[in-house]
């Protein structure tokens, strides 16, 4: 499969995963100013952005996809960092293709079981029939009635485009992923006794409850060398809410 990506700068490759509903934009703002320091690639994953839709959705092909993505641009020891989806990305890719990845970063999320809690995300998504609703303001009012937050809202909206000149969709593969939502949540590695040496940092944002003090024991059970560090002031969306802060965790450790 060839992935959406973009490109920019020289030296380390540094690769950087979005999480579920996202895309490579969310992260472009940050990879520009690493671009001073790495040859960086903020990239679309399967079923999201532009990149290219498909039926098979799991963290194993996700996880192949990027291999491939390294083998096609002659990538060997990278650096690699992914948010939430794009972090059990990351840590599928460290199981299954370990040689690959000098060091990793693994944002607001565990290696652990997450039960599904998207529900009223995609009941909201599927509510808009795009055969009636042809504006993004039409799109928003509808999201509005059943997404309260206005940063969750502006962020699915930014998935919007024009098909063609007349009609507008989705850029994810919104029946895909409404069908296999579970595997968002699975843990990974799904088998706890795989162990891996690669030096990994945890980014956890304060003020969620994604990484827990109790994760730290399933990490150090997984991974023999690891560090969690807490970005103040952050949620979930540590690279929206604190992007300064977000862009020194990365430097730091890469």
């Amino acid at each position: 499969m060839e992935l959406h990506f973009r490109e920019m700068g020289q030296g380390t490759p540094l690769l950087i995963l979005h999480g579920l509903f996202g895309s490579s934009d969310n992260w472009l703002t940050i990879a520009k100013q690493l671009a001073t320091s790495y040859r960086v690639f903020i990239i679309d994953q399967r079923n999201h952005g532009q990149s290219p839709h498909s039926d098979t959705w799991n963290y194993a092909v996700m996880a192949k996809d990027i291999e491939d993505f390294c083998i096609q641009h002659n990538l060997n020891e990278i650096f690699i960092a992914g948010h939430s989806m794009g972090g059990k990305t990351v840590m599928k890719m460290a199981e299954l293709f370990p040689q690959r990845i000098k060091k990793m970063m693994v944002i607001d999320i565990a290696p652990r079981y997450y039960p599904v809690h998207h529900h009223q995300i995609l009941d909201a998504l599927k509510s808009i029939d795009f055969n009636i609703v042809d504006t993004r303001k039409q799109a928003e009012e509808v999201l509005h009635n059943a997404i309260e937050d206005f940063g969750t809202r502006q962020f699915l909206l930014k998935n919007i485009y024009w098909i063609d000149e007349n009609k507008l969709a989705w850029r994810f593969n919104l029946e895909v992923i409404a069908n296999s939502i579970e595997i968002v949540g699975e843990a990974t590695p799904a088998d706890e006794k795989v162990i891996c040496n690669i030096p990994v940092c945890f980014v956890k944002g304060e003020k969620s409850d994604y990484i827990k003090i109790e994760d730290e024991q399933l990490i150090a059970n997984q991974y023999t060398n690891f560090e969690v560090i807490t970005i103040a002031n952050a949620g979930h969306w540590v690279h929206a809410e604190q992007p300064k802060a977000m862009l020194d965790a990365l430097v730091d450790f890469f």
